[in-house]
């Protein structure tokens, strides 16, 4: 099983939420890509990333079943999670409940184009103790995307001696900031800190959080430390048919399947 090829013991996982009812693409995570379905890509770039142990947290028999059979490690959790940080929070109890792992990467399960050495990357934020939870961001080229608010944008303050990392100030929907200067556009992939994590589920729903309808507000409402390693590509995240034949198109070559 390929799972194996990660020891149970070391201190990272990466969990992958993966659920059935999405309302523009219905049973996204089992749509097929070169062959294969789309979970099971995510699984493999995590995998190839060597970032930690990987395992898909789902609602779904079906889903579970599809990633067994591929050589990945699935575990159940309950229908009524309002979020992936809820989902893998459960399951993070059920894969680890000694505790011993103290990082856990949150990985969107539609993502099939991802890097595997972003999904690495998203660890550097870490490397300081003060931050809280990690991200990835990448700056914006196409000038549609700064007026679009299906692009999340960070606003952080760069680091004097880390360039290529934010202080996340704020995420937003809108076009911020504003003035000369680059605009990063927000990839969703999160390393947490396992007490940072937990915090974090415990916390109710912010205002800002429901304003702007993203749920990483919460985390900075409450004082928590966010920041982005920027990255150099944005992975296609699929959530619409159209999304979908990119993947398919993408994907269309990949020999290692």
């Amino acid at each position: 099983m390929l799972f194996r090829r990660c020891s149970a013991f070391m201190p990272r996982l990466i969990i992958i939420p993966a659920r059935m009812a999405s309302t523009r693409l219905p049973g996204k995570p089992l749509a097929s890509i070169a062959g294969r379905p789309m979970i099971v890509h995510v699984a493999a770039r995590a995998l190839e990333s060597g970032a930690g142990r990987v395992a898909v947290a789902t609602d779904s028999p079906d889903v579970a079943e599809a990633v067994r059979a591929a050589g990945f490690e699935a575990v159940m959790t309950r229908e009524d999670h309002q979020s992936g940080s809820d989902r893998i929070f459960e399951a993070l109890g059920k894969l680890d409940p000694e505790g011993r792992a103290d990082t856990i990467i949150n990985l969107q399960g539609d993502l099939p184009t991802i890097p595997p050495s972003d999904i690495e990357a998203v660890l550097a934020p870490l490397s300081d103790p003060a931050v809280d939870i990690a991200t990835l961001g990448v700056e914006i080229t196409h000038e549609a995307e700064k007026t679009n608010p299906n692009v999340v944008k960070i606003v952080g303050a760069p680091g004097a001696d880390l360039p290529d990392r934010l202080r996340a100030l704020y995420f937003t929907r809108a076009t911020a900031p504003w003035g000369e200067g680059p605009l990063y556009h927000h990839v969703g992939i999160y390393a947490y800190r396992r007490a940072a994590l937990a915090r974090f589920v415990a916390l109710p729903p912010s205002p800002l959080e429901k304003r702007e309808s993203l749920e990483q507000l919460r985390a900075l409402e409450a004082g928590m430390r966010i920041d982005a390693q920027i990255v150099d590509s944005v992975p296609l995240g699929v959530d619409t048919p159209d999304d979908l034949r990119r993947a398919q198109e993408r994907l269309a070559d990949r020999t290692d399947l």
